[in-house]
C-alpha cells in the first residue's frame, strides 16, 4: 500500500474512532462474496484487513453467509474452510436467508456494534451508505479499498463537533447565575480631542516634604568655630605696645652679637653700642 493511501485510512479510522467509538480490534463482519474474491486472487484477506484499517482486527461471519456457501457446491471447499476460520456471529435467524438481508439485519438502523462490513454486494454497500457509522471494505482488481465516509456519517460528525464546543446545559445554568443583570442600553463613548500619550510625558518628581533642619556635622561645626575665632580676632584692638624703659629714659638700646669662639672653644659675647 502506498504511504498517501494509508495515511488516508489512518486519517479516516481515527475519525471513526473519535466520532463513533470504534477501537481495536476492529470487528470485521464478512460476507460469503467477498471470502470467495480472496480466494480466487490469492489475497491474505485477515493480513489485507488489518494493513487498510491501520490496525488490528477480527474477522467475523454469520451462519446464514456459511450456509450460502455451501448451497454453491463442491468448488467452492477452499472458501468454506477459510470462512470457517472466522469467529461466528449469532444473527438468530431460524431459517438461512439470504447473506445480503442476514448482513443488513445485524448492522441494523444505527451500527451499535460498530462493525467494519467487508462486502462484494454492490446493493448491499449502497444500502449501508445510507446508515451513520458504518465504514465499507471491498476488494477491486485485488486491491482491497475502504470506502470513504458517507454523507449521513460527515453530518453526524459535524453535529457532534459543534455540540464540544458548545457549553453543556450546566454550564449555561451558571453563566447565567453569575452574570449581572442587564442595566439598558451601554451608554455612548463621547467623542473628543484624545490627551498626550502617558507613556510619552516624563514623569512629575514627587514634592520633597518639609523636614525638621539638619543638624550640623562636624566640618560645619568647625567652619563656624572658625569664622567665629577670625571674627574675634579682627575685633580685637590691637594696643599698642608700651614704651620701652631704656627708650624712655633716652638711652641707646643694645644688640647683643653672636659670640665668636676662641681657640678654648667658649664663645665670647660681644656687646657693643650704637
Amino acid at each position: 500500500m502506498r504511504q498517501k493511501r494509508a495515511k488516508a485510512y489512518r486519517k479516516l479510522m481515527a475519525a471513526y474512532s473519535l466520532t463513533f467509538g470504534f477501537r481495536q480490534p476492529y470487528q470485521v463482519l464478512a460476507d460469503s462474496l467477498i471470502c470467495k474474491e480472496a480466494v480466487e486472487h490469492k489475497l491474505d484477506l485477515v493480513k489485507q484487513l488489518g494493513i487498510v484499517l491501520q490496525g488490528t482486527v477480527k474477522p467475523m461471519i454469520t451462519q446464514c453467509c456459511i450456509h450460502e456457501l455451501y448451497l454453491q457446491g463442491k468448488g467452492v471447499q477452499p472458501v468454506v474452510d477459510l470462512a470457517k476460520t472466522f469467529e461466528r456471529r449469532k444473527c438468530n435467524h431460524k431459517e438461512a436467508i439470504p447473506g445480503d438481508e442476514c448482513v443488513s439485519s445485524v448492522v441494523g438502523d444505527s451500527n451499535k456494534h460498530r462493525y467494519v462490513i467487508a462486502t462484494q454486494s454492490q446493493p448491499l454497500r449502497s444500502k449501508l451508505r445510507a446508515i451513520s457509522a458504518v465504514p465499507v471494505v471491498h476488494i477491486t482488481r485485488s486491491v482491497m479499498i475502504l470506502e470513504p465516509m458517507s454523507e449521513i456519517s460527515q453530518q453526524v460528525k459535524a453535529r457532534a463537533e459543534q455540540q464540544i464546543l458548545l457549553p453543556s446545559s450546566t454550564e449555561t445554568a451558571k453563566l447565567a447565575a453569575t452574570a449581572p443583570a442587564a442595566e439598558g442600553p451601554p451608554k455612548k463613548k463621547r467623542k473628543g480631542p484624545k490627551g498626550p500619550n502617558p507613556l510619552s510625558m516624563k514623569k512629575k518628581k514627587p514634592k520633597q516634604a518639609e523636614s525638621a533642619p539638619r543638624p550640623a556635622t562636624k566640618d560645619a561645626e568647625k567652619s563656624v568655630n572658625l569664622g567665629e575665632k577670625r571674627k574675634r580676632v579682627d575685633d580685637e584692638q590691637v594696643s599698642p605696645a608700651p614704651p620701652d624703659a631704656a627708650t624712655s629714659h633716652g638711652h641707646k638700646r643694645k644688640h647683643r652679637r653672636k659670640g665668636v669662639s676662641n681657640a678654648s672653644g667658649s664663645i665670647q659675647t660681644l656687646e657693643t653700642g650704637e
